[in-house]
């Protein structure tokens, strides 16, 4: 496959962005503190993700973190040790992760190394989480005397479990890679050195399928979860409505006719 490579774009401050064959990869770029987040980070993932909506030369968005160390090791203690309860209610750091959720292209988390707290917070807003083997993931705010303020109580239990969840959390304790497989936690787990490559097939095959569908399927997906299984099949119902109107239905469908691979244009 030719690689093109789009010319970089706005300069962060605390992380890089880099568009390739319709994928950005986001880089948390702080390794000198095990890419930890700090409200620097946030902003720019802010506008960062605002940049990349309206960029049609981009299909899915991917998040890791720089060096071979961590992902993201969670908030940067530093400010947290001056955070008040205005900082809480404000909720930032939540917003920002719901945004991530609620993206309209498909997120990839290549979780590279420690993904603690606010990382792994950050991992599991993402659509799909791919690991390497030497990736570790854990909650372990209480260890401060604070819990996971960023989505982590409610997301890691839809994903793990409730039971599992309040265990890890009131224990801080951190799951190697195996085992955040084996709970659901993470997609899949391949070689560190093959992350990058993984998460890219993932990325291309998801880039491959109806754009519409697979936006739809989000939201279908996400706004079930928190319904009675009736309204979720509402949902489904008035959402394939919607995509069987559409210039990509056709599409899809005569292609499989034909045997040749399908044109979609997102309409």
């Amino acid at each position: 496959m030719t690689t093109t490579a789009r010319p970089p774009g706005r300069v962060h401050e605390t992380i890089t962005v880099d568009v390739t064959d319709r994928v950005a990869v986001i880089t948390i770029n702080r390794p000198e503190v095990r890419n930890a987040v700090n409200r620097q980070v946030q902003a720019d993932l802010r506008q960062a993700l605002a940049d990349l909506r309206d960029d049609e030369t981009v299909g899915a968005v991917v998040f890791t973190g720089a060096g071979d160390h961590s992902f993201i090791a969670g908030a940067d203690i530093t400010q947290l040790k001056d955070y008040t309860l205005h900082t809480a209610l404000e909720s930032e750091m939540q917003r920002l992760y719901d945004e991530i959720e609620a993206f309209e292209k498909p997120t990839i988390a290549a979780v590279n190394g420690y993904a603690l707290g606010g990382g792994c917070e950050l991992a599991m807003a993402c659509d799909i989480r791919v690991a390497a083997d030497t990736a570790r993931f854990g909650l372990p705010e209480t260890n401060l005397s604070v819990l996971p303020g960023a989505g982590g109580t409610q997301r890691l239990a839809r994903l793990v479990g409730t039971g599992r969840a309040v265990e890890m959390i009131l224990t801080g304790r951190l799951v190697d890679a195996a085992e955040a497989s084996a709970i659901g936690l993470v997609t899949s787990v391949v070689p560190a050195d093959a992350l990058l490559d993984e998460v890219r097939r993932v990325a291309g095959q998801v880039l491959r399928k109806g754009p519409l569908a697979v936006r739809l399927a989000k939201l279908v997906i996400r706004s079930g979860m928190d319904a009675d299984q009736s309204t979720g099949l509402v949902i489904e119902r008035l959402a394939q409505a919607l995509l069987y109107t559409s210039d990509d239905k056709r599409e899809g469908t005569e292609a499989f006719l034909a045997k040749r691979p399908p044109v979609f244009r997102g309409r």
